[in-house]
């Protein structure tokens, strides 16, 4: 498995403390997914922001029909998070 370094919460600082703060606020946890892009704080931040559109913005797509496409990309992909 690809090990990858990520920032740990309590040593982060400027936009991946605040990523991480927005992450805690919006499901009380830091999941894997946000935590690989610590090391890049303006990268997280818009990964964030692009992940918000897609599955929040206006869209053609029902919230659940996108959680289901995103759900079926992770298991094609084996992905477990």
């Amino acid at each position: 498995m690809p090990y990858i370094d990520e920032i740990d919460p309590q040593d982060a600082f400027g936009v991946t403390r605040l990523e991480y703060e927005a992450a805690m606020r919006r499901a009380g946890r830091i999941w894997h997914i946000v935590s690989i892009m610590s090391v890049n704080g303006p990268a997280m931040r818009d990964s964030m922001r692009m992940y918000g559109t897609v599955m929040y913005g206006e869209s053609p797509l029902s919230r659940a029909q996108r959680e289901m496409i995103a759900v079926v990309t992770s298991q094609v992909n084996e992905c477990v998070y």
